[in-house]
């Protein structure tokens, strides 16, 4: 099966890593949540290691480790991500992986625009700055980590202002990407939405 890559774009908590994991399982592809990347580096930053070195000697099994979701480590991992060092090194990997054969997904901030920018389907989705803190901050709710509902919404638009105003790879949507907004729609339309738009561009019956 020849490669066929789908780019999945949007800001934080807007719901693309779902839509992500469930078009991949759909459609057979395999899957890349690149944030993990910058998550991963994020977490040897701050057990003591230099940024650029952690980004070349980033594996697999890097991916695969825990406290990868704190709140602590997303904050560093936004800080590392504005580093156009860090980007470049981590640039191979991410184009490697949406190359192989039998399809891939990859959802991040710059996939459509910088990483793949001549991938097959390009998807930007995204949500209001206060729908997407409120679903954080269920989430960070429910793993136990004691926050209020205004230190969510403030540290969601300072991510939102790093991740846009960096002078690497800013966070904008693709020109020819398809934009799903999910403010109003259940996760199960916004998949629907993503399939339809994947199986017309592959030509699917």
């Amino acid at each position: 099966m020849t490669a066929f890559t789908v780019a999945i774009d949007g800001p934080a908590a807007a719901g693309k890593g779902t839509v992500s994991k469930a078009v991949a399982a759909h459609f057979g592809f395999a899957h890349l949540d690149t944030g993990l990347l910058y998550r991963a580096v994020g977490r040897k930053v701050l057990d003591g290691a230099d940024p650029l070195a952690a980004a070349g000697a980033l594996v697999p099994a890097d991916l695969a480790g825990g406290g990868l979701r704190t709140p602590e480590v997303a904050q560093k991992a936004s800080e590392v991500a504005a580093d156009a060092g860090v980007r470049r090194a981590l640039v191979a990997f991410q184009r490697g992986f949406a190359r192989r054969c039998g399809g891939a997904v990859l959802d991040g901030r710059d996939i459509g625009t910088v990483i793949c920018p001549d991938a097959e389907v390009k998807l930007f989705v995204t949500a209001s700055p206060e729908v997407r803190a409120a679903r954080r901050y269920r989430e960070l709710l429910e793993g136990g980590h004691a926050v209020t509902p205004e230190e969510v919404l403030a540290d969601q638009l300072a991510r939102d202002a790093r991740d846009r105003g960096r002078a690497d790879a800013p966070l904008v949507q693709a020109p020819d990407a398809v934009r799903i907004d999910t403010s109003d729609m259940s996760i199960d339309a916004a998949v629907a939405r993503a399939v339809a738009e994947i199986a017309s561009r592959r030509g699917d019956g």
